[in-house]
């Protein structure tokens, strides 16, 4: 599996500049970090985080009970294994791939990439159509190592290949 910019490096900060305010993760941000110091999210924080993610998993991120959020949440956000951390998390009614690692992305103290299908076209690779950890590990793998040498946070690089694709992929 090879990843590779669609676009000069050096146009990192630009791209992620240009992510549309209309996607405010400020709240995002804040939720995460009182989650990662309480080590555990609360079902009003799932909620928004989930909602910030996709509006279409909304009636079936709801079913999920205040203790059961905060159980998931809680083995996610303090285990040591990286497998248990996103899959434990699809356990949460209306939480797959994508929006357990939008849970990772803001909540954990490691750096996890946001999978979505804009930052697979940015890194030159067709969007998944089944995922699995075997993806899931090679996509953490290289996004840290391209935010390593970037010398960028997984936050700026997420809002940099999102923002690319938005304003260079062709319709499908």
């Amino acid at each position: 599996m090879t990843f590779q910019l669609r676009f000069p490096s050096s146009q990192v900060s630009h791209w992620a500049g240009q992510y549309p305010n209309r996607y405010n993760d400020a709240p995002i941000i804040r939720i995460g970090a009182e989650a990662q110091a309480r080590g555990s999210l609360t079902r009003d924080e799932f909620l928004a985080i989930t909602e910030w993610k996709t509006k279409r998993s909304k009636s079936r991120c709801r079913k999920n009970s205040e203790s059961f959020v905060r159980e998931v949440t809680s083995c996610a956000l303090t285990s040591t294994e990286p497998r248990l951390k996103i899959e434990v998390l699809r356990l949460l009614d209306g939480v797959e791939w994508a929006t357990a690692s939008v849970i990772l992305h803001f909540c954990d103290e490691q750096r996890w990439p946001i999978l979505d299908f804009r930052a697979f076209w940015s890194l030159q690779m067709p969007a998944p159509t089944v995922c699995d950890f075997a993806l899931w590990e090679a996509y953490v793998e290289h996004t840290r190592r391209l935010a390593d040498e970037l010398a960028v946070d997984m936050r700026t690089l997420d809002k940099a290949l999102w923002s690319y694709s938005e304003a260079n992929q062709p319709p499908s």
